[in-house]
């Protein structure tokens, strides 16, 4: 027979073993041993000690309250809006205790201003970030009060005033704070905490005033909380526990020799593990001893990962009044193998410390989706879809751009491009030209190549003249990737489906009943609303004369029903601007050059347009992402049948 571990009084929590000592920490958690001297730098490190030799001192009855604090030191890249996303999101829907938006708060005052703050750490080189988690904070009369309290005992074990701000969320099972707090001490220099005071020093400060609150948790309290344990669909303190102990897998829960009463932590244990092996992940190999597997705890872990979406959609249809079944839910992770298409119910942080963020959206396809956005740049395309915007997520194209596989094509061995050449190529007919517009071909790949140099992949010579490495293709993909993740997310339309209906200008219901491309809708939740709504548009267009009914009763709209629109819209919004800024407006016709200062943008029925001025006149082009990176400078580009043509390269003097 196999050697096998023999189980304990493992002392869950803060009970203490057979033998009398305490083989892991008050709050359930193993500690880690920790080498060097590297966590010793830094502010708090003598606070620190004290507070974990003072809890090693406690005895049985003075049980301490367990605070959860989860940590993270940030980086802050300059011009990176990571940390503007963070604190743009902290304060959502429903996270206060009456279900409104959270609000900001700070040391002094309940409505801390969150722009102010980002400002004044424009130049920081880093932030901390904490969630501060009473087990019990539905029992405490003020968890603002606490969180504050909190950051009095770190300011004082630190020796310095701090720059923070924090909102509380309730809009879970264990209410909970959020602190960000800036990299810089009251000096203005760089705030570098020790890393023992960030991994013990705040939790051991946190469970003393939760303690002094409530009191000692009683031996009651705790057999209540771990009784619970036992059917969680998570990774539990009873898991971290018997993991510890079952060093090579195995565990002996055999009473001992003489045991006439039934031990607590031997009966948790054998519950927990009974439910374990519905899940596979255990198993009684002989009777009172038990085998662990290896995917215990991943497994666990994203099972409680898999409880959170689920409990985060169901908060968001709840907010709408809707209840669904869980088997119309899809989990898609960070990669969508089919095309969504639906309206965004909520927003969230994939990690509430980081700035990820995940999407809820309720497909035409009668199912709800939660999606994962593993990337800065689709965060940075989140912010455009905001609740109630209709948004397209599909699978990111694999492989190289059709671009770059022409680039490194006309380059080939000698790594060489030259944008001349390709004109000719182009000319000759070796290549295939959408529309036959050769300088909107090539200038296509110019600035696929300027978008790569700036990524530093590619090099410059002169206007004429590239220089590409040798696995080209391959790192332009893996930058795609990077930037993308494993999905594409485009914003349809930020309008309802009502204000559609009326609209006066070409709609994603438009789009949609004119696409031979359409999402196949399927007449249930925000399927069955736009099966609806597409019904009382077609109305609507008969009504304003865009579409007609045949003898048989059907509406037929022409083909060019949606430029139709928009040209429509775009010219009336064009004049009544003009009027307000007393500028001339002008339409621009295909062919045609738009060049002048790019100052902002306008919202339409028929999408977000950017305005570009002259000095003297105006015009408006549709807007794209890119554009935002040149607000207030010159651009120019031409008119084509798919949009504008932007020249974005930059041109330089001779030596430069």
């Amino acid at each position: 027979m196999k050697a096998v571990t023999k189980a304990k009084g493992v002392g869950i929590g803060s009970a203490p073993t057979r033998s009398g000592r305490s083989h892991r920490r008050r709050d359930g958690v193993s500690g880690r041993p920790r080498k060097g001297r590297c966590c010793r730098i830094g502010r708090g490190q003598a606070a620190a000690d004290r507070l974990k030799l003072a809890a090693e001192g406690r005895g049985r009855g003075e049980r301490m309250r367990r605070v959860v604090v989860k940590a993270r030191i940030v980086k802050l890249r300059l011009g990176s809006k990571g940390a503007d996303a963070h604190l743009r999101y902290l304060p959502r829907d429903g996270t206060d205790r009456e279900g409104e938006k959270g609000r900001l708060y700070g040391s002094e005052t309940d409505a801390a201003d969150g722009r102010a703050f980002l400002e004044r750490g424009r130049e920081d080189r880093h932030q901390f970030r904490f969630i501060v988690a009473p087990e019990d904070g539905d029992r405490l009369s003020d968890l603002r009060a606490f969180t504050r309290d909190v950051m009095k005992q770190m300011e004082d074990d630190l020796g310095t005033k701090l720059d923070w701000v924090a909102v509380d969320h309730f809009n879970t099972g264990h209410p909970h704070s959020h602190v960000v707090v800036r990299g810089k001490d009251e000096t203005g220099n760089d705030l570098i905490i020790a890393q023992d005071y960030i991994t013990d020093g705040v939790r051991l400060r946190a469970q003393d005033l939760a303690t002094l609150e409530l009191g000692p948790e009683t031996d009651l309290e705790l057999r209540s909380k771990l009784t619970a344990e036992i059917s969680a669909e998570r990774f539990t303190r009873i898991d971290r526990a018997m993991l510890a102990e079952a060093g090579d897998g195995n565990l002996d829960l055999r009473p001992e020799t003489g045991q006439v009463r039934a031990d607590f932590d031997r009966t948790l244990r054998i519950g927990r593990l009974q439910r374990l092996a519905r899940y596979g992940l255990a198993a009684e190999s002989e009777p009172g001893v038990w085998k662990l597997y290896g995917q215990l705890e991943p497994t666990l872990r994203e099972l409680g990962e898999r409880g959170d979406i689920v409990k985060a959609i169901n908060r968001a249809l709840k907010a709408r009044g809707e209840e669904r079944a869980l088997e119309s839910y899809s989990l898609h992770g960070e990669e969508a193998k089919t095309r969504i298409v639906g309206r965004v119910i909520d927003k969230r942080l994939t990690d509430e410390l980081g700035e990820r963020l995940s999407l809820v959206v309720d497909g035409v396809d009668g199912r709800v989706h939660h999606v994962a956005l593993g990337s800065e740049a689709m965060a940075n395309t989140a912010k455009e879809a905001s609740i109630g915007s209709i948004v397209e997520i599909a699978p990111a194209p694999a492989g190289p751009r059709p671009a770059d596989r022409n680039i490194a094509q006309l380059a080939g061995a000698s790594g060489e491009y030259r944008p001349s050449v390709h004109r000719i190529i182009a000319e000759i007919g070796r290549v295939r030209v959408p529309g036959g517009d050769f300088d909107a071909y090539v200038e296509s790949h110019v600035r696929r190549l300027e978008a790569l140099r700036r990524a530093g992949i590619v090099e410059r010579i002169d206007a004429d003249h590239w220089r590409l490495p040798a696995d080209f293709e391959a790192r332009a993909a893996d930058y795609d990737a990077q930037r993308r993740g494993w999905v594409t997310l485009r914003v349809l339309s930020n309008l309802d489906l009502e204000t559609q209906i009326d609209a006066n200008g070409a709609t994603w219901l438009d789009r949609e009943m004119t696409s031979s491309n359409r999402a196949p809708i399927v007449r249930a939740g925000f399927g069955a609303e736009v099966d609806r709504a597409m019904k009382q548009r077609r109305e609507t267009l008969v009504e304003m004369g865009h579409a007609r009914r045949t003898p048989d009763h059907v509406i037929r709209a022409p083909g060019d029903l949606v430029s139709r629109l928009e040209q429509s819209e775009v010219e009336r919004v064009g004049k009544s601007m003009a009027a307000d800024k007393q500028t001339p407006f002008k339409m621009r016709a295909e062919g045609e050059r738009v060049s002048g200062v790019f100052t902002g943008t306008t919202s339409l029925v028929s999408g977000k347009y950017a305005i570009i001025e002259n000095a003297y006149e105006f015009t408006l082009v549709p807007w794209r992402p890119v554009m935002d990176e040149r607000l207030g400078r010159q651009i120019s580009g031409v008119v084509r049948e798919s949009g504008i043509s932007w020249d974005f390269t930059r041109v330089r003097g001779i030596g430069i």
